[in-house]
C-alpha cells in the first residue's frame, strides 16, 4: 500500500527494508521486536481515526513489509463475532500519524530498557569497568555503557576520593527494575571484588587449578584470603602472586595500595590458624570445638605483631578461619599454668565470688556461705583464715629502734637472743658477731651510735676522742672547737695515761690515738 507525498512519490519509494533494519541495528534490538512495536504503532493510529472498529489489529508482511488492519464485530457482551473484515485506510491523517509515532518511539524506549535490564539481571556478583561521571556526599555514577551504575557512599572504600573521568572496577551487588530503566547498584568494599580480580589476573583460577577458598576485608587497609590448589604440582600462593609478584600487585593498585596477605588453605584448623596469623610466628594452637575458640600460643617478642595495628590481624585470622581467636603469648600462657600473676587475681576473684554475705537471723551479723554448702563462717572466722593464709614473713619484720632490734627479727634471722639484763657486766657483753650481726641486722632507718658500730666491726675498744695539739700550739690549749670543761678531755701536761690500753711506758711523748 502506498500514499501520496509531498514530492511526489509515494511511500513505496522509500526503501522499507533498509530503513527498518539500518532503525533495529541503531537501537541494537532485532528486526522482529522493531515489526511488532510498528504494528502496535499503527494499531493506535487507526483507532484514532473516526469511524474507526474498537477490535482491532496489525499485520506486517516480513518479505514486503506491506500492512494491513483487520477488524471484527463485537457483540453485547464485548465478545469479538462475526468474519474478518479488511479496514485498512487510505490515509491514516495527520494526527494518526502523529500518534503512531509516539507510540513507536515509547514502545522502542520500553524495548530498550527491557533488553538492558535483562543484560544486567542475571550478572550479579560480576564485576564491571566503568568511569566516573559524578560524585557527590550520597552517592557517586559510574558509566557502564549503555547503563549507569550507582555506587552508594557506604559502598566506597573509606578515604578513597574517586576523580571524575577515572576508571575504576566496582562489583555488581544489586540491579533493580524501576520505571526509568534498570538501576545497578555496585560496591568497592564487598569481598567478592576480590575474588573476580583475582579471577581476572590469575589464569589457573579461571580454570579451576587454584580455588579462593575464604577472603577475609577491610576495605581499604588489609585483606587476607586463603587458596587451595586442586593440582600438588601447582602453587597456590605462587600462582597468585606471580613472578615477582607482577599477578598481585595489579590487584593492589586497583585497590589503590590495600595491603593483601595471600596464605595456603589447610583442613586442618590448628595449622590453618596458625598460617592464617601470618607473619607472625605461631607456636602452637589449641582448639577447643565446644566453644569455637583457638587459643594461639607466640613468643613474647611476636605478641604485637600477631595482634596487628589495633587489633586487624587478629580479626582478620578470625574471619577467615572461622574460629574465635585468643592470641597469648608464652609468658602469659606460662602464669595461667603455675596460677601465678595476673591471672591468680582473677582466679582468688572467682573463688571468692563462689558464695554469699548473709545476715544470720538471730544474731543479726553477716556470715559467709559458701556455694558448695560448707558450713558458714562469721566475719572473726573469716579474718582468722585471711591472717592465717597471709605472708608468714611479716611477723619477722625488725623493729626500727635506735640501736637494737627485737628478739624476734634475731630468731627470725638466725641470731643468737641477746643476754639476761640481770648478769654480770662480763656476761652481758655480746659477743663480737652477736654485735655485728645486730648492726647488719638493723633496719636501713635505725640510728646506729658510731662507737657501736665500731666496736663491732674492728672488735677493740674504743676509748674516747682526745684532741692532739697541732705542732706549734702551746701545750695545754684545746685547739678551736675543743671544750676545755669536758670531763673527758686528759690534761695533755700530765703526761701519758699509763692505764690506758695501747700506750707505751717507755715512750712519755706518745699519747694514745
Amino acid at each position: 500500500m502506498s500514499r501520496p507525498t509531498r514530492g511526489g512519490s509515494s511511500a513505496s519509494d522509500i526503501d522499507m527494508p533498509e530503513a527498518l533494519a539500518a532503525l533495529a541495528a541503531e537501537r541494537g534490538i532485532t528486526l522482529d521486536t522493531l515489526l511488532s512495536a510498528l504494528a502496535d504503532a499503527l494499531e493506535s493510529a487507526y483507532k484514532r481515526l473516526p469511524g474507526a472498529h474498537e477490535y482491532a489489529w496489525v499485520t506486517i508482511d516480513p518479505d514486503s513489509f506491506e500492512f494491513r488492519v483487520f477488524a471484527m464485530a463485537l457483540d453485547d457482551e464485548g465478545d469479538p463475532v462475526g468474519d474478518e473484515m479488511d479496514v485498512t485506510p487510505n490515509d491514516f491523517g495527520r494526527i494518526a500519524a502523529q500518534t503512531a509515532k509516539q507510540v513507536m518511539s515509547q514502545r522502542l524506549r520500553e524495548i530498550d530498557r527491557e533488553q538492558k535490564y535483562e543484560e544486567y539481571a542475571g550478572r550479579e556478583g560480576d564485576i564491571v569497568t566503568g568511569i566516573i561521571q559524578q560524585n557527590d556526599s550520597r552517592y557517586t555514577l559510574l558509566d557502564l555503557g549503555r547503563v549507569e551504575a550507582l555506587l552508594p557512599q557506604a559502598e566506597q572504600v573509606p578515604y578513597e576520593r574517586p576523580e571524575p573521568g577515572a576508571r575504576v572496577k566496582a562489583y555488581i551487588v544489586e540491579v533493580r527494575k524501576t520505571s526509568k530503566g534498570p538501576q545497578i547498584v555496585v560496591s568497592r568494599t564487598h569481598p567478592g571484588l576480590i575474588r573476580r580480580l583475582f579471577e581476572l589476573e590469575v589464569p589457573e583460577i579461571a580454570d579451576g587449578v587454584v580455588e579462593l577458598k575464604a577472603c577475609a576485608r577491610e576495605p581499604g587497609h588489609r585483606t587476607k584470603i586463603a587458596v587451595w590448589s586442586n593440582d600438588n604440582n601447582v602453587d597456590p600462593v605462587g600462582a597468585c602472586v606471580g613472578a615477582r609478584g607482577a599477578r598481585v600487585r595489579m590487584v593492589v593498585n586497583e585497590l589503590r595500595g590495600e595491603k593483601i596477605d595471600i596464605v595456603p588453605f589447610s583442613e586442618d584448623p590448628p595449622d590453618f590458624v596458625a598460617k592464617a596469623l601470618s607473619p607472625a610466628r605461631v607456636k602452637e594452637v589449641r582448639i577447643d570445638e565446644e566453644t569455637g575458640t583457638a587459643t594461639v600460643i607466640v613468643p613474647d617478642f611476636q605478641l604485637s605483631l600477631a595482634i596487628g595495628k589495633e587489633g586487624q590481624n587478629a580479626r582478620l585470622a578470625a574471619r577467615l578461619t572461622g574460629w574465635r581467636v585468643d592470641i597469648k603469648s608464652e609468658t602469659q600462657i606460662a602464669e595461667e599454668e603455675a596460677g601465678i600473676g595476673q591471672y591468680a587475681e582473677a582466679d582468688d576473684a572467682e573463688d571468692y565470688a563462689e558464695g554469699e554475705w548473709k545476715e544470720n537471723a538471730d544474731t543479726g551479723d553477716l556470715e559467709w556461705h559458701p556455694a558448695d554448702g560448707g558450713p558458714a563462717l562469721t566475719a572473726e572466722q573469716w579474718d582468722a583464715a585471711v591472717d592465717a593464709a597471709g605472708p608468714v614473713a611479716d611477723a619477722a619484720a625488725p623493729v626500727a629502734d635506735a640501736g637494737e632490734t627485737t628478739q624476734v627479727a634475731d630468731e627470725a634471722a638466725g641470731g643468737p637472743t641477746p643476754p639476761d639484763p640481770a648478769a654480770g657486766a662480763d656476761e652481758a657483753d655480746p659477743a663480737p658477731d652477736a654485735a655485728l650481726h645486730d648492726v647488719l641486722a638493723a633496719p636501713p632507718s635505725a640510728e646506729i651510735p658510731l662507737d657501736e658500730a665500731l666496736a663491732a666491726v674492728v672488735d677493740v675498744e674504743v676509748v674516747p676522742f682526745v684532741e692532739i695539739p697541732a705542732p706549734g700550739d702551746p701545750v695545754g690549749t684545746a685547739s678551736p672547737g675543743a671544750d676545755a670543761a669536758s670531763p673527758d678531755a686528759p690534761d695533755p701536761a700530765a703526761g701519758p695515761d699509763v692505764d690506758a690500753p695501747g700506750a707505751d711506758p717507755a715512750r712519755p711523748d706518745e699519747a694514745t690515738p
